[in-house]
């Protein structure tokens, strides 16, 4: 067969690109999105997750042109959200919201229902931490005045958190086989029940997120004396974490991240993003979201990645020094 000579085969290469193209071709996903994305959330409306994504989703939808809407499909272990953004295409018009909770729900099930890898990861969102809280009368004024108490008496001082299980409670227990401590980790089923011990003194300190322990330290009810990431979190920068304070090998975070379906074109997950860098460095997204504790930073999909395999990892180890039955 003769050779095309190279201008016309190079015409001709071009015009079968722009043909893929108007099909809706591979060339066709930087055109991304069209039409109206889904996202959706593992849990109900109101909570941090929930007014924290919805302030992201807003922000795309200005960015692109196109709407991103909430779904909230909230159930145990997220695995019904899951199931949902699985059952839609690999197109990128479904994205799932994959917070620092999964690789807790994963680490208690002896086989978690979903596979990960059925997942491509698109970019973190925001990082929050946990915020160790005493009542504004306590006579703990730091970290070590607390663990000093617990050494001097051991299994009488009473650590609060929400929802056996749950990535608070698993913090707590994290910090009590981390410091060595003996207080005893009660479980409550809300923050504002968890709260309502630590006032009448049931309980000497509460572990939870800053949003959720933010109207008691406003109202001066509470004081916050460590932080459980690995550096203080801009939300209260003057408050040192529990590693600064002597508590070695002890961090401890939790965050949100978008996730699609494994398969989706990798030029839709790079334009996804390049827009999540964008709009979570818009002071405006910073501010309302480090008003609920989240310090908004992008990653890469493999850093995010990254971090979910290594904290199943690291709450599979606490869980079984902690003797908590999986499902």
């Amino acid at each position: 067969m003769s050779q095309l000579p190279a201008t016309r085969r190079t015409v001709l290469l071009s015009m079968a690109a722009l043909g893929s193209a108007a099909a809706g071709g591979p060339a066709f996903a930087a055109a991304y999105p069209t039409r109206p994305v889904r996202v959706i959330i593992p849990f109900g409306p109101g909570g941090v997750g929930d007014i924290s994504i919805r302030i992201v989703a807003d922000k795309l939808s200005d960015k692109f042109g196109k709407r991103f809407y909430i779904e909230n499909m909230p159930s145990p272990d997220g695995i019904v959200a899951g199931r949902a953004v699985l059952s839609a295409p690999a197109d990128g018009y479904t994205l799932l919201l994959v917070t620092g909770g999964t690789p807790a729900s994963i680490a208690l099930y002896n086989q978690f229902p979903l596979d990960m890898k059925d997942f491509a990861p698109v970019s973190a969102m925001g990082f929050f931490d946990c915020l160790m809280v005493v009542n504004a009368t306590s006579p703990y004024k730091s970290l070590s005045d607390f663990l000093a108490a617990d050494r001097a008496k051991p299994g009488t001082l009473n650590v609060g958190t929400v929802t056996a299980g749950g990535l608070q409670n698993l913090t707590a227990n994290y910090f009590k086989q981390a410091s060595g401590a003996n207080f005893v980790i009660v479980p409550f089923r809300t923050t504002p029940d968890a709260t309502v011990a630590l006032l009448r003194d049931d309980v000497q300190m509460v572990i939870d997120y800053y949003a959720a322990l933010k109207p008691g330290l406003a109202g001066h009810q509470s004081r916050a004396i460590a932080w459980t990431g690995s550096t203080p979190s801009p939300a209260l920068p003057d408050v040192k974490t529990a590693g600064e304070q002597g508590v070695k090998n002890f961090t401890a975070s939790s965050w949100n991240s978008l996730y699609v379906k494994a398969g989706t074109p990798v030029d839709i997950i790079t334009t996804l993003n390049t827009a999540l860098h964008e709009v979570l460095a818009d002071p405006d997204v910073k501010k309302k979201l480090l008003d609920l504790g989240v310090d908004s930073r992008a990653s890469t999909p493999e850093e995010i990645d990254t971090r979910l395999h290594n904290d199943v990892k690291k709450w599979t180890e606490v869980i079984a020094r902690a003797g908590i039955p999986k499902h």
